[in-house]
């Protein structure tokens, strides 16, 4: 793909190969390091943050995502989606429950494509509302973060982790753009079945945060509970548990689980990373709250809420 590119020296038009036009809605750690990564490849890459925020006004002064080596990557600053421009690809980092407040301007672009990089338990209603032709989804497996001066920390890459993607034309992209990624052909699925785990991760993460050390085995065990009733929600409402590790922890005796999650709270580097997902988290706790009402068999939600931290 080529697109033409005005000298701002010479005024000439000059070809670019393989610039893509990309928005990245939601500027924080994880959309900075995609931001950066692809800007840093040679894309023309717009980075969309909150009105009146702390991070706008960081992006503003920099020009860009600066990393903690000084390193920057120029970007186009906005706080609002223009959706008059043809994106070729918009991707949205935000948590679910934050998607609502931009899902119009999202719906009304005339963005080519646009992905979902977040943990959420029904993307068949997003996939609608914004057209199953041009949306796509993701997970991130990247770790970024930044100081206080808004300078990014990212870590890619490490023990081998891809983000998932659901599209091999974007895996493409990201791989060249530094950003490991594997296409999962059944990333809504995949999407649904990793709920129930991202609660209990950041749930027993913050846990862990309070009792200094790690979660009890009390906390635990309840958890535990909360994932086997997450999991037998998602079989109630017609799917199956996907992929295979998800389904071998399903059918494991409570005390499995409990001990996976005991020893994760353990590593300091997982509680701190994943304790910041409370919010998330309890927002997750209160979709799967109110699906187990459609469940059949019935679901006893208990169980789910009591995963809330």
């Amino acid at each position: 793909m080529e697109r033409p590119v005005r000298s701002r020296h010479i005024g000439l038009i000059m070809s670019e190969p393989s610039a893509l036009c990309i928005a990245i809605v939601g500027v924080g750690g994880i959309g900075s390091t995609f931001a950066f990564q692809l800007a840093r490849a040679h894309h023309h890459v717009t980075a969309i943050a909150r009105p009146g925020s702390d991070r706008l006004r960081q992006l503003q002064r920099d020009g860009g995502v600066v990393n903690v080596r000084g390193e920057r990557a120029e970007l186009r600053i906005s706080d609002s989606l223009d959706e008059e421009t043809p994106y070729d690809l918009v991707i949205v980092t935000l948590l679910a429950h934050q998607l609502d407040a931009v899902l119009p301007a999202l719906s009304r672009s005339r963005a080519q494509c646009i992905q979902l990089m977040f943990n959420q338990f029904d993307p068949e209603r997003l996939r609608d509302a914004l057209g199953a032709e041009r949306c796509a989804f993701g997970m991130p497996f990247v770790q970024g973060s930044l100081d206080k001066d808004g300078k990014l920390t990212a870590v890619i890459g490490a023990a081998g982790q891809k983000t998932l993607m659901s599209e091999q034309r974007w895996v493409d992209v990201f791989i060249a753009a530094g950003l490991p990624a594997v296409r999962e052909p059944n990333m809504l699925l995949w999407l649904r079945c990793h709920v129930p785990l991202c609660i209990a991760f950041e749930s027993v993460s913050v846990a862990g945060m309070r009792r200094g050390g790690g979660a009890s085995w009390r906390e635990a065990m309840r958890l535990a509970r909360g994932v086997h009733a997450s999991f037998a929600l998602i079989k109630g409402l017609g799917y199956p548990i996907y992929p295979r590790f998800k389904s071998w922890l399903h059918l494991s005796p409570a005390f499995v689980v409990a001990g996976m999650l005991w020893l994760m709270s353990r590593i300091k580097s997982f509680r701190e990373l994943l304790a910041t997902g409370i919010n998330e988290c309890r927002a997750l706790v209160d979709v799967l709250v109110v699906a187990a009402a459609h469940a059949n068999p019935p679901v006893a939600s208990d169980p789910i809420q009591a995963m809330k931290p």
